[in-house]
């Protein structure tokens, strides 16, 4: 009875996949090969013509109208990038320590809080967790004027610590979400068995199921990275000083530039300099990333 329900009515996502495969089986080999390469040569595009903007001279990447291919390798706009302001490792150093601290911090409060909320039963759970899951819905640029008050009353205004709490603040409600439904696909028998061990709560967590979740951490820690890393609002209202400019910020700077001209080159420099790490980093965890999320999804 089981087989011929499935069959007169299968599941959506097997639907789908089935459509899927349809749509590449009657189409030609060669069609499909080059539909996917038009595909990628689309997003490809941005990223080839910002390498050879970077590639010119200053003079010839700031040319109107502008020519596609440099007449010669220059590594000018790097040299102009890291003498703009107080040089661009400066910067990259401030973006780099927030974004540590915003994961770090991020990382630790979600798991706690996600594990609490997947394994304690106490009064007004349910109704604490639609709070946090309502407050996505808030949009952070709202919040801004509040959190400035609050950082200036906590001395906290124009300094890194400050931008990373209030990165930390903004990256809870969703990494919340995630580190619940992580633990909560967890059996409990997993720590019954830990309990039997001699392992509390604190030890379970600890020995046992972070190892388990690991796919939800990676995941959590990549999203706070990336936002912390390229976030522009909120380090620009709340950071004054030039010293304490983060990447994004910094790059405003070269915008306006002398007399208000755009210098081009050293600024495409500088979005590929900030481009790098976030490369690199999503290379090697995304097998997580991508396992963390379906793990948040599905619950």
């Amino acid at each position: 009875m089981a087989i011929v329900l499935s069959r007169s009515k299968p599941a959506p996502h097997r639907a789908a996949a089935a459509d899927s495969y349809r749509i590449r089986d009657v189409m030609p080999r060669w069609a499909w090969w080059v539909v996917c390469s038009l595909v990628a040569a689309l997003f490809l595009f941005p990223l080839a013509m910002l390498v050879l903007t970077v590639l010119k001279s200053p003079a010839e990447a700031n040319a109107s109208p502008p020519a596609y291919l440099p007449h010669g390798i220059s590594w000018g706009n790097f040299g102009r990038l890291g003498a703009a302001g107080s040089g661009v490792l400066h910067y990259i150093g401030n973006t780099a320590l927030v974004s540590a601290g915003t994961t770090v911090g991020t990382v630790i409060v979600s798991t706690l809080a996600g594990y609490g909320f997947a394994r304690f039963r106490f009064p007004g759970r349910s109704a604490l967790f639609a709070v946090i899951l309502a407050t996505l819905m808030v949009p952070f640029q709202a919040l801004l004027t509040p959190l400035y008050m609050v950082m200036q009353f906590l001395h906290l205004q124009n300094s890194l610590l400050g931008l990373t709490l209030v990165y930390v603040t903004f990256q809870l409600p969703l990494s919340v979400f995630l580190m619940r439904n992580s633990f909560a696909q967890i059996p409990t028998e997993l720590e019954d068995a830990a309990a039997i061990d001699g392992c509390g709560s604190f030890a379970a967590l600890r020995r046992v199921m972070l190892a388990v979740v690991r796919p939800g951490l990676v995941t959590v820690a990549l999203f706070a990275f990336f936002a912390s890393w390229n976030e522009f609002l909120a380090a620009l209202v709340l950071l004054s000083d030039d010293s304490r400019y983060t990447l994004p910020v910094f790059l405003t700077t070269l915008v306006t530039g002398k007399l208000g001209a755009i210098e081009w080159g050293v600024l495409e420099a500088g979005v590929l300099v900030t481009m790098v790490p976030c490369v690199v980093i999503f290379l090697l965890l995304q097998r997580y990333y991508v396992k963390g999320l379906i793990a948040g999804a599905v619950h």
